[in-house]
């Protein structure tokens, strides 16, 4: 393609920006952010993502209920986040232009697609009797005004598609617009293109036509004085990196856990937002020993994941708040058979139904205390995309080495966003795996040869595993209470005691073999940041703005949420002000104010979206302002 007006126009560096991509639901909004990630990926930026889209399958078009959005972070440097607020809009339609324009950046730049501004598009939008466009209500922002529906339809024309068809493809105009824009490289787009549609020629002519049409125009027409460049990060380790979203890492840290254990893998799992990508990532992956199973409903899809623990494979099942509301009855069976298995939660907003597709820490409670009985749970949260990858298989490996149930918290911020992420060489990842019973362990009173199934492991309180059918390992397992050691059923009132005892201890017992939290204090604060799970980039890029002011502030983060780790009351203990920012109503500030009688204070938000910075800035600032 030709230069020429790209040398007239100033190519100006950038070292970060942020783009949000919105449009009805039905415009490809979704993998048309995607495609701009992975290209910025392959350039070398560091990234962050946060696609926001709406529940239903298809919303109703043109309303605010039916946008979906794309937000995606790009840098020269480090980044934690997808950004507190775009610097510039893409919008397809007026309800994407209203749902969004209150979170651009100041003096930000809107880029429309002036063919959907019609009068029955814009009252469908809440815009009665007024133009955005023409109205003078985005004199705050730099607006360029694009035909991208008419110049999609002019540019397929040679593909033969049909003009409803064709109009489809507009947002591979956008995308090819916005890749001109911010010197994005297209070839692999225009390859990626012929990958998806390959097997229908006219859509993949279509799209490739409307994605050169979009940067073309860009190119040539003018509209733009300058574009941007955003070159590759050089802050990130060295190493072999792929962009990742958070399930497609949990489902990878599965596959390693099974390899890692050597052990076959087996997920039972009812789909469920946000939590089925990785049903459908595990699927794909039967070369290592995976076997997935759709079950008919999340008892059936957990209670096959426990029967495959028995049988002597990691048994895993996947879903969200709802489903592990369901779940919660085998959940409670497997504490008492004292078997591994994996319940991963990809927490989404609630009650109930609540918001599918939006996200929320509100399971917490529920995952360290939602069982009758006494049945504790080790309890494991993932803080970024890539880290679900590590949290799955810490997680396989407490749950092996103590035969018990672990609980994985990740969200649907974390499911869907993505990042960066340094793939890691297989000999620095740990073994995980564990012996199987295969003798006799006991004496019996005639002086045979026993198995006891619950004579435990002196130093983990492990109960031996024992694979049905191995020769003289016959036991019993079941719901009813057991003997201590012997395993045959018991309603002795000081057995139950004991095994209550013993079941408690053996998970209180795990904080000896888990890390002590760190804490990133380097200035000697007196204010500490105490997070879990998601709000990580959140905090991290807050506590960075705060030290920029001189302020000084401390953060902990937790991976382990049951048991805590061992230093965690000492560290609590010597900050003046312990904060918590959680996306939910203070469950883990009851749990510490609780555990370690601190006067620790909740920064709660439940909107269904996550932390920005300038959120924990702002509250951290006012703490300051308002020390007594």
């Amino acid at each position: 393609m030709a230069d020429t007006a790209s040398r007239e126009r100033p190519v100006i560096d950038l070292d970060r920006a942020v783009i949000r991509f919105a449009g009805d639901s039905g415009d490809g909004m979704q993998l048309t952010g995607d495609r701009f990630t992975t290209s910025s990926a392959l350039l070398g930026n560091d990234l962050s993502t946060l696609p926001d889209f709406p529940a239903e399958i298809r919303a109703p078009a043109g309303t605010l209920a039916g946008v979906s959005a794309f937000q995606v972070h790009i840098s020269d440097h480090d980044i934690v986040t997808p950004g507190d607020h775009p610097n510039v809009l893409v919008a397809m339609n007026p309800a994407a232009l209203k749902a969004n324009i209150a979170d651009l950046a100041e003096r930000g730049t809107v880029i429309v697609n002036s063919d959907a501004f019609d009068e029955r598009a814009l009252a469908k939008a809440g815009y009665h009797d007024t133009n955005p466009l023409t109205d003078g209500s985005l004199h705050a922002y730099t607006v360029y005004e694009v035909p991208m529906t008419s110049l999609t339809l002019e540019a397929t024309k040679p593909s033969g598609t049909k003009p409803r068809d064709a109009e489809r493809s507009k947002n591979f105009f956008a995308l090819g617009l916005i890749s001109w824009l911010y010197t994005r490289p297209l070839e692999p787009t225009l390859a990626w293109i012929q990958e998806r549609f390959g097997k229908t020629p006219m859509v993949a002519e279509a799209n490739t036509l409307a994605f050169k049409a979009g940067w073309n125009f860009g190119e040539t027409a003018e509209l733009f004085p300058s574009h941007y460049e955003v070159k590759p990060a050089k802050s990130l380790p060295k190493g072999t990196y792929t962009n990742i979203s958070g399930n497609t890492a949990m489902a990878w840290g599965l596959v390693a856990a099974g390899q890692l254990a050597k052990l076959p893998l087996f997920l039972g799992s009812y789909p469920i937002t946000p939590a089925s990508d990785i049903l459908h990532e595990l699927s794909k992956h039967k070369n290592f020993g995976v076997r997935t199973m759709q079950a008919e409903d999340e008892i059936a899809g957990i209670g096959a994941a426990l029967g495959a623990s028995y049988a002597g494979s990691l048994g895993i099942t996947t879903t969200s708040g709802p489903g592990l509301d369901l779940k919660t009855e085998t959940i409670g069976l497997a504490v008492s058979l004292e078997l591994p298995l994996l319940i991963i939660d990809i927490q989404r907003g609630g009650p109930s139904t609540g918001l599918p597709t939006k996200t929320e820490q509100a399971d917490l409670l529920q995952a360290l205390y939602g069982r009758h009985g006494e049945a504790p749970v080790p309890v494991v949260a993932a803080a970024t995309p890539g880290d679900c990858f590590y949290a799955a298989i810490e997680a396989a490996r407490i749950a092996l080495k103590y035969r018990t149930p672990v609980i994985v918290l990740s969200d649907g911020y974390l499911a869907n966003g993505a990042e960066p992420w340094r793939i890691p060489d297989i000999s620095d990842l740990p073994d995980i795996s564990v012996p199987f019973a295969t003798e006799p362990n006991h004496v019996g009173d005639d002086g045979g040869e026993e198995f006891w199934p619950y004579l435990r492991d002196p130093e983990t309180l492990a109960r031996p595993w024992a694979i049905p059918g191995t020769t003289g390992l016959m036991h019993r397992i079941g719901g009813l209470e057991k003997s201590d050691g012997g395993g045959a059923v018991s309603y002795d009132p000081a057995n139950h005691d004991l095994m209550s005892r013993l079941r408690v201890a053996k998970v209180a017992g795990i904080a000896a073999d888990i890390p002590p939290v760190e804490v990133d204090d380097p200035d000697g604060a007196d204010v500490l940041l105490l997070g879990w799970g998601s709000t990580y980039g959140a905090i991290v890029a807050g506590v960075r703005r705060i030290r920029a002011q001189g302020r000084k502030v401390a953060h902990a983060h937790l991976r382990h949420l049951n048991p805590l780790p061992p230093n965690l009351g000492e560290v609590v203990r010597s900050y003046r002000r312990v904060v918590v920012p959680e996306m939910n109503l203070g469950q883990l500030v009851k749990v510490i104010r609780s555990e370690y009688l601190v006067d620790a204070k909740g920064l709660d938000k439940m909107r269904g979206k996550p932390f920005r910075a300038e959120e924990i800035e702002q509250a951290v600032l006012e703490l300051f302002l308002n020390r007594s």
